[in-house]
């Protein structure tokens, strides 16, 4: 029997035997079939690759802005408008080009979005000037959310309704190694042959995304949403308290982790040089939890959201202690990365399913959510430190955020239950949220 294509009355059947006692329990949207496991691992490695591209594109700046502001005969502060650039195209980037891409496949729009990316990261790395370089950034970072929200969408139609987060996991594994593999080799890069080498380098990253894409994600990963059908998902009060979630509770890392370089130096004792050491633990431990909390939020998409930005608060306390040790500040950031990161998976994948997994417009506004923490995390801890409150003021900063994004999930999960009767994708979440 065909498919339906419909995407607001597409169901699959599903193959479990019942019986007259089992309750019938709605089962997520979906408009295509899950495919084979090999071929499915292959779509993600794809997807996994450019979000390891895009990743290393938003943070190598932070350890090329010296060599970078030296070339182009500017400050240092000056040359991190950059960065600043770049987080902007982000926000700015998310709907604009999710709008766009909503024309087309998402298979299309991921190959379109890595031909923007190429042309911006070559416009980086041949910038005549700082202004220029601030232009092409942000040209370069419209296409951080975009990518994102469209990767999010792909990866979870290409595997069973019960392994989504552990496949957006995967996806957003890539953005984590990014930061351990793919910042310090471009720094490395940048210290030996000029900061413009390994912005191409990056840029070519692009290219390999794009081969990848037409080698190994198929032409039915995913259906084309109009852009209508997107936008309705923000019309559900869940998605936007789901988002407020990413807000505060990634806010409360950011908070912390904007200044840890200080804390490690004139708390902890380390040398300027062992900084970066330090900083890869904790990229280690943001990589663990992106791969393990995918499949724990398949099994309890409440609970890993709950425990992690609990156990964000309660190290963010601990860490008030530990800094003043070395190997317990160095335990205390690798459990960090692991916990944050850990609710990144599931909490994608349930603003997704709260919006009744409309399209990739919703997930790109989780990716714009997250850049918003950034920006919040790091201005509110610059604010007590400017204040003269401490070095650790900041992680009661981030303590704060952590249970205010508790209460703002206690809400999103009210919200979810009361919409449930007329969402099959808020129903699944929400029956799920009782494990």
């Amino acid at each position: 029997m065909p498919l339906p294509t419909s995407t607001s009355q597409a169901h699959l059947p599903d193959d479990r035997p019942t019986t007259a006692a089992e309750p019938s329990v709605p089962r997520p949207r979906r408009v295509a079939l899950p495919l084979r496991r090999p071929r499915a691992r292959h779509t993600l490695v794809a997807l996994a690759v450019g979000a390891f591209a895009v990743g290393t594109a938003e943070f190598m700046m932070m350890g090329l802005l010296p060599l970078v502001a030296q070339d182009l005969g500017v400050s240092v502060p000056a040359a991190s408008a950059t960065i600043t650039a770049y987080a902007v195209g982000v926000v700015v980037g998310a709907p604009l080009l999710t709008a766009l891409a909503s024309r087309t496949t998402p298979r299309t729009a991921l190959l379109a979005l890595m031909g923007l990316f190429v042309v911006g990261g070559l416009a980086c790395a041949l910038a005549p000037d700082a202004r220029a370089l601030v232009v092409a950034r942000f040209a370069t970072a419209l296409v951080h959310g975009a990518f994102f929200g469209t990767a999010t969408v792909v990866a979870r139609s290409v595997v069973p309704a019960h392994r989504t987060a552990q496949a957006i996991g995967l996806v957003i594994a890539g953005l984590a190694v990014a930061n351990v593999v793919g910042v310090p080799a471009a720094t490395a890069l940048g210290q030996a042959f000029g900061w413009r080498l390994p912005v191409a380098a990056v840029a070519g990253l692009g290219l390999v995304t794009a081969a990848a894409v037409l080698a190994l994600v198929p032409r039915t990963a995913a259906p084309r949403v109009a852009l209508r059908s997107q936008l309705s998902a923000f019309r559900v009060p869940a998605v936007w308290l789901l988002l407020g979630v990413t807000l505060t509770g990634f806010s409360a890392l950011f908070a912390v982790h904007s200044f840890v370089a200080p804390l490690l130096t004139d708390r902890s004792g380390f040398d300027e040089a062992q900084v970066p050491l330090v900083l890869a633990v904790f990229g280690v431990g943001s990589v663990i939890g992106t791969l393990v909390g995918g499949p724990l939020a398949d099994r309890f998409p409440t609970g890993v959201l709950v425990g992690g930005m609990t156990s964000t608060a309660v190290l963010l306390v601990a860490l008030t202690v530990t800094s003043l040790s070395r190997p317990a500040v160095v335990v205390t950031l690798l459990l960090l990365g692991v916990v944050t990161f850990g609710a990144s998976p599931g909490l994608q994948e349930r603003v997704v399913r709260a919006g009744g997994g409309s399209g990739a417009m919703v997930a790109a506004a989780n990716q714009s959510a997250f850049n918003l923490a950034n920006a919040l995390g790091a201005s509110a801890g610059a604010a007590v430190l400017t204040a003269g409150l401490g070095l650790t003021a900041p992680m009661w900063v981030g303590v704060t955020a952590s249970l205010v994004g508790l209460g703002v999930l206690a809400l999103a999960v009210r919200a979810e239950r009361s919409s449930s009767a007329s969402r099959p994708e808020a129903t699944a979440t929400a029956s799920a949220s009782t494990v």
